[in-house]
């Protein structure tokens, strides 16, 4: 308990019922998570085995496991459930399956697959729309309506069609004997809902839960903890009210104006004390903040010193304020001596990174763009990899289907309904059950022909994949589904281009790959999704400015962060003006401004170029909340040419200077 603060020892040690941390941003949340789990096990004789600690994303849940392990031991801490809320229901699940009138080895659908069915059953295949209808059904889902339910609470265009599409959505999962990502949670909270004993079962075994960023649960998540958690209430939630930025995703603050209320007992500890940014950035974080209604009374502190002041500059429009960030970053590194890591970039939207990434590469600086896609969640790479997927195991469901579908081979969503449901009703998977005869009594030959067609096609490619060098398949299984052809058909000349030139380079890859490890295509599958993982890992340490969205960046802490487009219509963002909404972008404004360690450089353009048009901007009415004390103002219509002369002669001015030390 040494080198923590009394907040947090309270919170570590408190044990009597249900609790309540409010913790600030940087206020070491994560120590007192980890220290109550070893706390748990060391001094209060719980099993590791019966503690669950739930987060929100698979980074966080790593973090915490490594982090339990040099506090406890690496053995006992393998033995602590920690996981997201989406792998603890996984693991629910397939023990449970028989009781929902599941296989255990149910497929879990991704979004790309879940859009595919969704179209088919709202008759649909444009895009956006289809986007729109996921949505809708997701956050029905997540708030626990019933297909039953959406049709009547339906009031726009789109919630008609996707309250008609839902009810045949969820029966061609059902037959698919699949779940998608939201069935994830709800199915466990209807199992429990409607099974005491197997929720007593489970109560039983996760005698102790611990939940991080518990502002950001939705309805669903919080029935999940309250069936989970039963009569005894042994819980802490950890959560921060300001920083809830979620809401367009489900998460629903009320699940924390909710709990005081719910269990009257229980207790609320607030964390306070910053150990991330100075006296003056959170200064500007308070006054921004305590413009927002207030659940829970807070105000961060730091004996961090109070620090360089904040600057909040004018830009004369949108490639201005690029120019001028890069040029002020490039400046401060040299001036700071630091490393490109130790810089963030953030901003509201997506777009707004091209003009940045622009002028980075101008500049010739490296930066890692947060939230991009990964190679291997591309739609054409997805379409390989299920083939390749189902050549090393043919129960692979989702992969069946993805397969069996692109290219279109003449296999109709019908038909693949028949198959999954008589799949379900046999427990064998989608393959086995098409070469069964009782199948074929359920289909006319014009349906079974086409399906027979490709399931011997994989048996047969299956048998080469075994034996043959990777390099000799591949090529043959690609041409063989025609995939470039498809593509061709499919898309516009440009985009076909750009995703057969991925699809080679993917091929070109594992090819090389088996011919310097000596290994056939099967042995490849198996080291696709462990290769994608590191990949995503082995980027965490590169030496790059961090380009990111401020939903992204939460959870994370940068020594100097530039904070671009802060201007009306962008944050707060122009479809947010209503009281609840507004209140979410200041959050989301909070969160940004209390990333920044040591400095912190708000910009905003005094007009923006969008396609032709120029559109005058106003400064965000945050900039003026921060208040004025601690800020430097420069740039914008009173200041001179846009200060990109004084970054360079500055640039230059310190190279000199340090050409000079070296001398």
């Amino acid at each position: 308990m040494s080198g923590l603060n009394p907040p947090q020892r309270e919170a570590i040690r408190y044990l009597d019922g249900p609790l309540l941390v409010l913790a600030g941003a940087g206020s070491g949340k994560t120590r007192v998570i980890t220290q109550k789990i070893a706390y748990l096990v060391q001094d209060c004789g719980f099993a590791p085995r019966n503690i669950a600690a739930i987060t929100f994303t698979n980074k966080a849940a790593k973090e915490m496991q490594e982090r339990v392990g040099q506090a406890l031991s690496r053995s006992t801490a393998a033995e602590v459930q920690i996981s997201t809320f989406h792998s603890l229901g996984v693991r629910i699940l397939r023990e449970e399956a028989k009781a929902l009138g599941y296989k255990p080895r149910f497929s879990i659908f991704d979004a790309a697959d879940c859009a595919g069915i969704i179209g088919d059953c709202a008759k649909t295949v444009d895009k956006a729309t289809l986007r729109r209808l996921q949505a809708i059904i997701s956050n029905w889902k997540n708030a626990l309506v019933t297909p039953e339910a959406a049709r009547h609470l339906a009031t726009s265009e789109h919630e008609a069609l996707a309250a008609g599409a839902y009810l045949s959505y969820e029966a061609t999962l059902k037959a698919y004997q699949a779940v998608d990502f939201d069935d994830l949670i709800g199915l466990p909270v209807k199992l429990f809902s409607e099974n005491p004993e197997i929720a007593e079962k489970w109560q039983n075994r996760l005698r102790y839960l611990l939940v991080d960023e518990y502002q950001d649960t939705n309805a669903c998540q919080y029935q999940l903890l309250k069936l989970l958690t039963g009569i005894r209430a042994q819980f802490t939630a950890v959560g921060d009210d300001d920083q809830a930025i979620y809401g367009w995703r489900g998460a629903d603050i009320d699940n924390l104006k909710k709990l005081p209320a719910e269990f009257p007992a229980l207790k609320v500890i607030k964390l306070e004390q910053n150990y991330r940014s100075t006296v003056r950035i959170l200064k500007a974080a308070n006054a921004v903040i305590a413009h927002n209604d207030k659940l829970f009374e807070k105000s961060l502190w730091s004996e961090l010193g109070h620090g360089d002041p904040i600057t909040v500059t004018a830009c004369r429009d949108n490639e201005a304020e690029a120019e001028s960030v890069v040029m002020k970053l490039q400046a401060h590194r040299f001036e700071q001596r630091g490393k490109f890591r130790d810089y963030a970039i953030l901003y509201r939207s997506n777009h707004q990174a091209r003009l940045l990434e622009t002028q980075l590469g101008n500049q010739k600086i490296p930066y890692l763009l947060s939230g991009g896609q990964s190679f291997f969640d591309k739609a054409e790479i997805k379409d390989i990899t299920s083939y390749l997927r189902l050549l090393a195991n043919e129960d692979d469901d989702p992969a069946f289907i993805r397969a069996a579908t692109t290219p279109k081979r003449g296999i109709g969503a019908a038909t693949l309904q028949v198959l999954g449901q008589y799949a379900g009703e046999r427990h064998v998977s989608l393959f086995h059950a098409a070469f069964e005869q009782g199948f074929a009594q359920h289909v006319a030959p014009r349906q079974l022909e086409p399906l027979l067609e490709f399931c011997q096609f994989i048996n047969r490619m299956q048998q080469r994949a075994g034996r043959e060098p990777a390099q000799q398949v591949l090529p043959d299984l690609l041409k063989a589904i025609d995939y470039e052809t498809w593509l061709f058909d499919a898309e516009e000349p440009r985009t076909a281009q750009s995703r057969w030139a991925n699809v080679c380079e993917f091929a070109e890859w594992l090819n090389r790959k088996g011919e310097e490890d000596g290994k056939t295509l099967i042995d490849m599958v198996q080291s696709i999704a462990l290769i994608n993982m590191l990949d995503k890992q082995a980027g965490e340490e590169v030496d790059a400015v961090q380009l990111s969205t401020l939903h992204a960046a939460k959870g994370l802490e940068y020594k100097h962060v530039f904070l671009v487009g802060v201007e009306e219509g962008i944050l707060p963002h122009r479809e947010s003006l209503e009281p609840a909404k507004l209140q979410e972008e200041r959050r989301l404004m909070y969160v940004g401004i209390t990333r920044a360690q040591r400095s912190l450089h708000v910009s905003y353009c005094e007009r923006r170029k969008q396609a032709r048009e120029v559109i005058p901007c106003e400064p965000s009415r945050f900039i003026a909340e921060m208040g004025k004390e601690d800020i430097r103002f420069s740039g914008g219509k009173a200041a001179a040419a846009p200060d990109k002369a004084t970054g360079s002669a500055r640039l230059d001015a310190m190279k000199a200077m340090l050409a000079g030390n070296r001398r």
